[in-house]
């Protein structure tokens, strides 16, 4: 029966999708989306678009690092992303002798491009709808009534038992994931190719790629050159390989053209991306639950952290280097809670929420199906349950987890289970390990009096919003030992652990004790914060079970709801490939407040402040500005286009995913959305909601005249 009235749906859509929402399944678009598409502008068949059965555009978007997207460009493996989602490489390569991060980077010949250790490139090379024989498998299983229909850890067996049962063996460097979509009431396994020798090719000075920082993030308007190049290496036979200098750039199969002729008002667009998480199917009860834990806690325990991490960071070159990359991701989420919480309140999606459960509620009333009220009533049952303990769990993974780098210290367990045995060949084995261990992880403090700095901001801040009682249990030793003063146990923490200090551990291992690590404050604390998650994870998941089971009735009662109104269904966000559709528009976010669809390097100079290093402009690009030497890249009137934006209905991990014409030609890269539109995670709002894009103009601008890596405009396709 569910899989009838989906299938019904999928049909009745047809004509009624609306343009500009929806994050489509590739699979679904010939079926649901091409006449819509075609209506609003599409000027190529929707199989140029996606082909299971050929080459098409979704053979040029890969999946970049772990969250981002980017687009081949080259038929020599170039791929282009934004300079946010590359920054943890520049960051890594990055020195005080060679700051790539403040002076950008740009390899003149391949055997200068840069390996970037720990980077990946990902292709979907298939997608394969296979609910049915999900279900069937279900319907065998052990526990059929459980809720192994969302375990990644039963699903993947499933994937193995499916790729045997086809006759499918996977070489190195390719993978299957078998992924549930609308709460579990469809299933879809994706074949990948992954690629790990990635080579940094180009990025513009932080001053381009990040101009504006903090203060524009989620902003409209925009001036950021937010871009960067890599390339793709795979062994001579063109198959995945680890880095080596044998290998040679990947011939692809598909590349990108890239467009000259811009975009005017009203223009069809489409997005290919990977967008991570949204959560268009919350009751209004979760929207508030999410208001009051996670993004409280991302606003107020990022901000306490950034403070300190910004103090150091312009006060020494060296700090901000290591830490300019974990610094922008935190910050990139702290002001996304902050601009969400705001636009919840602002736009009363609370209210929208309640009209949209009653709406379905009702329905339950008139049709007799009592199973929606049953699955809401849960929920909300559940959602006052659990909201101290993920109150306390966001407390303990913003402060305690992400924000502490030192408490990455290695594990001891195995020395110390040695020492009580006192088995004198393991104790040596043990002690090796330990040292190399050690080794990596204090090559990646480098700072430790900043990390002390910050570890004593996360401790008053953690104990400023947990009550006494709920702390963790190493509070309770600085209530007896420190009384109370936990900078006093952060500095014994750095002061007297094996892990504070090189000389510490050193002073340790020469003479291992059993009595120094059951004593030790580090290894103390992060036992501490380790009991502290496990014990919020076991009261989390004995809720979590019942709230799968009726999110899924829930998720199945909205799509059948909207399916009698016509309106346009699809999945959750969940980092799977996606296409998004809509025009280039302007947007007024307020009373007597319009905004242009589009910036220039106009707006460039009239932001700079060079007393302000988020809005530093280089002298060379003030240079070129003065005598317009703009090149082909310049609009018609002269000026020199930087961002612009288009109503498409992107998220986190749209980052760096190229902007299509009509022709299907690229014309841009998505790098953000608008600070009125955070609330698009939860609900949609067409009339405010933008994706922000750098005009590929503007990048190839920087290329050619700004870089002067002419070589790199040669090997594209340009029309």
């Amino acid at each position: 029966m569910k899989r009838t009235l989906l299938s019904l749906f999928l049909a009745s859509t047809l004509l009624t999708a609306h343009a500009d929402e929806g994050m489509w399944m590739l699979t679904d678009l010939q079926k649901q989306n091409e006449v819509a598409m075609t209506e609003l502008g599409l000027l190529i068949p929707i199989h140029e678009v996606y082909n299971p059965d050929g080459i098409s555009l979704k053979d040029a978007v890969v999946h970049f690092g772990r969250g981002c997207t980017g687009e081949v460009i080259s038929a020599e493996g170039l791929v282009l992303t934004n300079h946010h989602c590359g920054y943890g490489s520049i960051q890594q390569l990055s020195s005080v002798e060679h700051d790539y991060l403040t002076d950008g980077f740009w390899a003149m010949s391949r055997e200068e491009e840069l390996p970037c250790k720990g980077l990946t490139i990902t292709y979907i090379d298939q997608i394969m709808d296979v609910t049915d024989y999900v279900e069937q498998q279900l319907q065998i299983d052990e526990d059929p009534h459980g809720t192994n229909y969302l375990s990644p850890k039963y699903l993947s067996k499933v994937c193995d038992r499916f790729l045997s049962e086809q006759g499918l063996v996977l070489e190195d460097g390719h993978t299957a994931e078998l992924k549930a979509f609308y709460g579990g009431n469809r299933y879809y396994l994706f074949l990948k190719t992954t690629y790990s020798d990635i080579r940094m090719v180009g990025a513009p000075p932080s001053s381009i790629g990040k101009f504006g920082a903090d203060t524009d993030n989620w902003m409209w308007t925009r001036h950021t050159g937010d871009f960067s190049l890599f390339r793709i290496y795979a062994d001579r036979d063109g198959k995945p390989a680890k880095y080596s200098a044998d290998n040679v750039p990947l011939k692809v199969k598909k590349h990108l053209t890239i467009s000259l002729s811009g975009y005017k008002k009203e223009d069809f667009t489409f997005v290919m991306g990977f967008p991570g998480r949204n959560w268009r199917y919350m009751i209004s009860d979760e929207v508030e639950e999410r208001m009051e834990t996670t993004n409280f806690m991302r606003h107020h325990v990022r901000d306490a952290r950034q403070r300190v991490l910004m103090e150091q960071m312009l006060k020494d070159d060296a700090v901000r280097i290591h830490y300019a990359s974990k610094y922008a991701s935190s910050a990139n989420y702290w002001k996304n809670a902050i601009g969400m919480n705001e636009g919840l309140v602002r736009l009363r999606v609370l209210d929208t929420k309640r009209k949209q459960q009653e709406e379905l509620l009702e329905r339950g009333r008139q049709t007799g199906d009592s199973s929606y009220q049953q699955a809401f009533n849960q929920i909300r049952h559940i959602v006052t349950q659990r909201r101290s303990a993920l109150y306390h769990q966001q407390a303990i993974q913003e402060a305690l987890v992400t924000a502490l780098d030192f408490m990455a210290i290695p594990s001891t367990a195995a020395l110390t289970k040695a020492l009580k045995e006192k088995d004198k060949a393991k104790i040596a084995e043990e002690t090796e390990k330990l040292k190399k261990a050690a080794d990596r992880y204090f090559a990646s403090i480098p700072h430790p009096e900043v990390e002390r700095l910050v570890g004593k901001e996360m401790m008053r801040t953690y104990m400023q919003y947990i009550p006494r009682e709920e702390r963790i249990g190493i509070c309770q030793v600085i209530e007896s030992r420190f009384k109370g003063d936990s900078d006093k146990f952060i500095d014994a923490c750095f002061d007297y652990s094996i892990f504070g200090s090189r000389e510490n551990f050193d002073k340790f291992i020469a003479k291992p004790k059993l009595y120094k690590l059951n004593s030790d404050w580090m290894v103390l604390f992060k036992y501490s914060i380790t009991d502290g998650l496990m014990k919020t994870a076991i009261t989390m998941s004995q809720y979590n079970k019942s709230y799968n089971a009726a999110h899924k009735t829930w998720v199945r009662g909205m799509m059948e709801l909207k399916q009698s109104k016509g309106q346009p269904i699809y999945p959750d966000a969940n980092s799977t490939l996606r296409l998004t559709y809509g025009t280039v528009q302007p947007y007024s976010p307020a009373d007597g407040i319009d905004y242009e669809y589009y910036t220039t390097l106009k707006g460039v100079m009239e932001k700079e402040d060079p007393d302000n290093w988020e809005f530093v402009v280089p002298e060379k690009l003030k240079q070129l500005y003065r005598t317009k030497n703009y090149g082909r890249y310049a609009l018609p009137n002269g000026e020199m286009p930087v961002n612009f934006i288009v109503n498409t209905d992107n998220t986190g991990g749209n980052s760096g995913s190229p902007v299509f014409n009509a022709k299907g030609q690229l014309i841009g890269t998505g790098f953000d959305r608008n600070y009125e539109g955070l609330t698009g995670d939860i609900a949609f709002r067409p009339s405010s909601q933008r994706a922000i894009c750098v005009d590929i103009r503007y990048t190839l601008f920087i290329i050619e005249k700004y870089a002067g890596a002419k070589h790199i405009i040669d090997e594209l396709t340009i029309e």
